[in-house]
């Protein structure tokens, strides 16, 4: 008698239902009912084909599917949870929203269906998952790293039914393109699932189309997006997101409802712009994230030495549509516009391309210097010009580009002084002293700027960061978290930005697991990272993940053939002690910390 044989193979487990189910179905069953099928054949099942997959069986409120691939799998999943989220935009809460959970495991295939431990695990992770939310087990999180831009949640390990041993669960946090050496940070970043909305006013400002029909004019419709957003930051009563995630969307036809969802705020300014010659046409609208209808508009035609005026009228007329509380400084503030040299400003907005740009080299450093110096010649009294020309010089510090670039944070100092001094209410200026301070080690001073910059300008999500850094840097990582975080909550979109600072201060905090979870998460968003490899392979070493180190290090002398932990550290202002601690676990993985 010839023994039967069990199929098995290694598959990635999908498993999904719908979240609420029997309350749905007892509130209004035919139209639940007709719902999912609408789901199941206009997102659901497409989604499942496109990437591969294939639905082993369905329930009244869930699916199993099984793929060839954790990447299949992944993609699917949060573009069906992206879909689900753009559906029920502006609808009901009684809307349907699915649960997902993704493993991979060995599998027992009998009949068409699947069967094992692999399964059961991703019933049970699905099961964990928040509404609108996807978790994963750690062998999924570790397939994906590098593969596609996602971030994850460490939820630790978790005691799951029926399961033997207990399993490490991430939930997903954002998705995004997968990432390439020709983009080697996340671009635009979609939420999932969605972010609590604040208990006041927020709203998230657009990159203004720039209408010219020159390429050469879009730093001007991007300098004018970021000024509002600045302007409205200053605002105590009213959340704004900042430019980079706001940004994350420039070139790209989106729906404002997703935007409010994604970055988790109640209202979307969009607009426009067109340049010619010294005439400037303006186009603003004011749109509620939820329904998408329109708050207030309005269209400007004025001469550029109006912009200012334009500016503060187009914040005026948000705060009135969204019934901000100012204080009686802010009702100053608003009340006039100063008066300004519009050549020098726009000499400004070029330099300031550069702060922002992907790819910094020596050559347009150069640039940068000479376009601030020109700003400076034009407009003496420029504090922004002044600060900018400093943050450029910091780049050169850490970037080595110069042939003295130590003397470059010098002259950073001595910049952003001459900032300060010019304009004592600027935050950018204070926030730019509290860096040039802090790579100094003047924590003092450091931190007194920054706070004035945050007191200034109580949205500024890289003040925060900057204040987090001061915390970690001078001894006090724990106190670090939250602010991070916080500047994180103002910058969703840009995660890839922050989580180095955050897992750095896990790190000397001594919290080596979630160190390195959010450490992978940056790697896996910024692929050619050499520093945080550096932070993550001491963090592993501190946890005995000697072979995963030693992995991480030679990825890190790929990138960077001439590292040097010692050369590289020595720039960075962490005490001696801490120095002590990152070099340890590099010791512990065997790994060279000179």
């Amino acid at each position: 008698m010839v023994e039967e044989r069990v199929e098995r193979r290694l598959a990635a487990i999908l498993a999904a239902d719908v979240a609420g189910y029997s309350r749905l179905i007892g509130a209004d069953e035919e139209g639940t009912l007709n719902q999912l099928r609408s789901i199941r054949a206009e997102l659901i099942d497409p989604k499942i084909t496109e990437h591969r997959g294939r639905i082993v069986k369905t329930t009244g409120d869930g699916l199993l599917v099984e793929f060839g691939s954790v990447v299949d799998g992944l993609r699917c999943a949060t573009e069906w949870q992206r879909g689900m989220a753009e559906r029920n935009a502006g609808t009901p809460d009684d809307r349907i929203a699915f649960r997902i959970g993704i493993n991979v495991g060995d599998v027992v295939v009998e009949d068409g269906d699947i069967f094992g431990d692999g399964v059961n695990v991703a019933a049970r992770l699905e099961g964990l998952a928040e509404p609108g939310g996807i978790c994963v087990s750690a062998r999924v999180q570790e397939d994906a790293a590098g593969r596609l831009n996602l971030t994850f949640d460490d939820m630790g390990e978790q005691a799951l039914k029926n399961i033997a041993r207990p399993v490490r669960v991430y939930r997903v946090r954002a998705t995004g393109a997968t990432p390439t050496e020709t983009t080697p940070k996340a671009t635009a970043t979609e939420i999932a699932p969605a972010l609590a909305l604040p208990d006041k006013p927020s709203i998230a400002v657009l990159s203004f189309q720039n209408m010219s029909g020159d390429p050469e004019q879009e730093y001007f419709s991007d300098g004018i997006s970021e000024d509002i957003i600045t302007d409205l930051s200053k605002i105590a009563g009213l959340m704004v997101i900042s430019r980079n995630s706001c940004f994350t969307y420039k070139g790209r036809a989106v729906d404002t409802r997703t935007v409010g969802r994604d970055l988790g705020v109640r209202s979307v300014l969009e607009g426009s712009i067109r340049r010619s010659g010294n005439r400037v046409r303006i186009t603003a609208q004011l749109i509620d994230a939820a329904t998408g209808g329109h708050l207030w508009a309005e269209r400007y035609d004025r001469d550029l030495t109006d912009l200012f005026a334009v500016q503060d009228d187009v914040t005026r007329r948000i705060v009135d549509a969204l019934k901000v509380t100012l204080s009686a400084a802010e009702k100053a503030r608003l009340a006039t516009s100063e008066a300004c040299n519009v050549e020098a400003y726009d000499y400004f907005m070029r330099g300031r391309e550069f702060l922002y740009g992907e790819n910094k080299n020596r050559e347009k450093f150069e640039q940068a210097k000479d376009i601030f110096a020109r700003a400076l010649e034009l407009d003496h009294n420029s504090s922004q010009a002044y600060a900018g020309l400093g943050w450029a010089y910091i780049f050169d510090y850490f970037n080595r580009w110069s042939d003295d670039p130590d003397s470059s944070l010098r002259l950073a100092r001595q910049n952003v002084d001459q900032a300060v001094e010019k304009d004592p209410n600027e935050p950018f200026a204070r926030a730019m002293a509290g860096l040039a301070a802090l790579l100094q080690k003047d924590f003092d001073r450091a931190t007194s700027e920054v706070e004035i910059a945050l007191s200034l300008n109580p949205n500024y999500a890289f003040a925060y960061n900057c204040l987090g850094s001061i915390h970690t840097y001078s001894g006090r990582p724990l106190e670090a978290i939250a602010v991070i975080e916080r500047a994180m909550r103002l910058d969703p979109a840009w995660s890839q930005q922050y989580l180095h600072f955050l897992g750095t201060a896990y790190l000397l905090a001594g919290k080596y697991e979630t160190a390195a979870a959010l450490l992978r998460q940056r790697v896996s968003l910024v692929p050619r990272t050499d520093f945080t490899r550096a932070v993550l392979a001491s963090a592993l070493g501190h946890l005995g993940g000697v072979d995963e180190a030693r992995r991480v290090w030679h990825e890190l002398k790929e990138i960077n053939p001439k590292y040097s932990f010692r050369e590289h550290f020595s720039r960075q202002p962490f005490r001696q002690e801490d120095v002590e601690r990152i070099g340890e676990g590099l010791t512990k993985a065997g790994l060279p910390n000179d």
